[in-house]
């Protein structure tokens, strides 16, 4: 077999160890199988012989084993209307092979079997969300260059030595016989006992077919993307470059690689990533029906991260009940999942959440935001966001003025700077090296809201028990005029800021794709007006802090930071909930997202334990003042 055939090929070799027809009775698994295998047939049949010859006899027996396996699956699909012309299809092709008749005939009605298989059991060809393949160039970056090479020529540097060894991805002979599903499928199964990993559990369905459409780049010119002409999304995925050539001649041909290389981007709307939230949804009912919970629950969480949570702020400005009630029924779902439900449960949840789903749906429409939408969007995104981090920041920066501690300031004023420039980093290595999966984005927010939460408690007690002029005084004596205490506000200042501004980007970049160019003024104008009224809040706040006695000063600021102490609390967990770390446990309470209060146990449980910790050491404060008082 020739190193072009592997890449494919990677995929079909186990089926001779899945050739028992118990194991090929999951009905989930048999028919994306089978056609993998009329993938490879189609692909690779056509070099193996020529005028009725064998002239790779390795390649053409592959391909015989191959078609008996075929065979194996199709038997054990369940019975369906279509499943006798399936089976006949099969040993019409079995048989075309053994006449050894022209690879292209025999390529030809592998498609076509293929296409009819497809339908009868319902196995989508087609992305639901438009792939991009500059989210695709980092994932291969970081999973496939090192056996597959930096120009996908298969000489990366832990290839060499490898047998098989790693697909030539610029073989535009290879590549036109391959469909975009059929890369997309390769990448998703991985080959135990072969160097060809499963990216499944690494990557997401939306990433693999980002990753597919990059991989299809190596063999396509960019520059006949622009035609009259353009493919549609499932005709780019579900088509090959040679079927196009055969019906519509060259130009055609290479237009349709650089379109499935490139797809033409339409807007991520809401209707789009709400389809996504629906259909992956069903993807993981299925998946539990068939006994796989770990992966059920696994596409439940990224139902909800790549999908529905992309659009929450949008709906928040239109309907933020049914924004709430909406999420509650996906986590709702996504629990009975992790408590091992019986599956009429399970799927009584799951109706209630796609029934939310298409309510919300409703609400935003199918055709992007409005102009007042995308303003307003962008206006509560970063008033939201940005007002936790003015609050801790122009806390910090009023009472070390009021102090005279200059020095300090600068050190906060550091720490806050350094942010800003680590959530740009942050946004270029998501966008450009490496793709940061809603889970981890999730994971990061929960875990910095909860060292921000332990900070600004320890900052606020701190400020409690120097609200006395002596008490500030030795202090400043013994300690901030070195740089323990400057190092320890500027890490304050830099996790406030970073928080914040993290999930700033990330609701921005969604917010910029959901808007379309239409609405590109409106974002960035409600942007700017958010930037304008929290500097003139941070100033208000600096000016007005200036005219405190230092002693009530102190104390509302202890107690303002201590209040943020909970709400940073109640967002961390949440957070972590929703990266999939622990479920949920909603419980008869109120809903307040400002405050981080949400109806669930856990995330209330944190927010007791916050309020008991400040209890605590407010007790120790005044227990230590008392006994300073007669010492005096």
């Amino acid at each position: 077999m020739t190193a072009p055939s592997r890449f494919l090929a990677w995929l079909v070799f186990p089926l001779f160890a899945l050739c028992s027809f118990n194991l090929l009775a999951d009905t989930v698994e048999g028919a994306p199988q089978a056609l993998h295998v009329l993938d490879y047939v189609g692909a690779d049949y056509p070099a193996t012989v020529a005028a009725g010859k064998v002239i790779d006899a390795a390649e053409y027996q592959e391909q015989v084993e191959f078609l008996k396996a075929l065979q194996g699956f199709v038997a054990s699909l369940p019975a369906k209307p279509q499943k006798a012309e399936l089976e006949q299809g099969v040993s019409a092709l079995r048989k075309a092979v053994d006449e050894r008749q022209d690879g292209a005939s025999v390529a030809r009605q592998a498609r076509q079997l293929g296409a009819k298989l497809a339908v009868a059991y319902e196995v989508s060809q087609a992305p639901i969300i438009t792939p991009d393949p500059t989210r695709g160039a980092p994932l291969y970056a970081q999973h496939c260059s090192v056996c597959h090479g930096d120009s996908g020529a298969g000489d990366g540097p832990a290839g060499v030595g490898l047998e098989p060894a790693p697909a030539n991805l610029r073989d535009s002979a290879r590549q036109d016989r391959l469909s975009l599903y059929a890369i997309y499928s390769t990448l998703g199964q991985g080959i135990e006992g072969t160097d060809m990993p499963s990216f499944a559990d690494q990557l997401d369905e939306r990433q693999r077919w980002d990753l597919a459409t990059y991989i299809a780049s190596f063999s396509a010119d960019p520059a006949a993307a622009k035609s009259e002409k353009t493919y549609n999304l499932a005709d780019l995925a579900r088509q090959t470059p040679a079927e196009v050539l055969a019906a519509e001649g060259p130009e055609a041909a290479a237009t349709f690689r650089a379109q499935r290389a490139q797809p033409p981007q339409v807007k991520r709307g809401p209707a789009q990533l709400l389809d996504y939230t629906a259909a992956t949804l069903d993807k993981s009912i299925a998946a539990y029906r068939a006994g796989e919970h770990d992966q059920a629950y696994d596409l439940s969480v990224a139902a909800y991260l790549e999908g529905f949570e992309l659009v929450e702020s949008s709906l928040d400005n239109v309907d933020a009940v049914v924004r709430k009630d909406t999420e509650k029924s996906l986590m709702a779902y996504r629990q009975a999942l992790q408590d091992g439900l019986p599956v009429e449960q399970a799927e009584q949840r799951l109706d209630v959440a796609k029934a939310k789903l298409k309510e919300s749906a409703g609400l935003l429409g199918s055709d992007g935001l409005s102009w007042s939408l995308s303003y307003i969007s962008g206006l509560l995104i970063l008033l939201r966001e940005g007002l936790e981090a003015i609050l801790v920041l122009a806390a910090i920066l009023a009472f070390l003025r009021n102090t005279g501690q200059q020095s300090a300031v600068r050190s906060v004023n550091v720490g806050w700077g350094l942010a800003l420039l680590a959530g740009l980093g942050t946004w270029a290595l998501a966008a450009y090296v490496i793709d940061v999966s809603g889970s981890q984005r999730e994971l990061l927010e929960g875990a910095t809201a909860l060292f921000a939460s332990v900070m600004v408690l320890w900052l606020g007690v701190w400020m409690h028990d120097r609200r006395h002029a002596a008490a500030w005084q030795d202090y400043i004596k013994s300690s901030l005029v070195g740089g323990g205490g400057r190092f320890g506000f500027a890490i304050l200042a830099f996790f406030s800021v970073y928080r914040e501004l993290f999930e700033v980007i990330l609701f921005y970049e969604t917010l910029w794709l959901q808007a379309g160019p239409a609405g590109h003024e409106a974002v960035l104008a409600g942007g700017v007006t958010a930037l304008v009224l929290l500097v003139g809040l941070a100033w208000v706040i600096l000016r007005g802090s200036a005219k405190l006695p230092l002693a009530l000063f102190f104390s509302i600021n202890a107690g303002l930071l201590c209040a943020l102490s909970v709400v940073f609390a109640g967002h961390g967990v949440k957070a972590l909930q929703e990266a999939g770390i622990f479920g949920t446990r909603p419980v008869p309470f109120f809903d307040f997202d400002w405050l981080g209060i949400h109806a669930d146990a856990y995330s209330l449980s944190a927010q007791v334990l916050a309020i008991l910790a400040i209890i605590v050491l407010y007790s120790r404060s005044r227990m230590a003042e008392k006994r300073r008082v007669p010492a005096a």
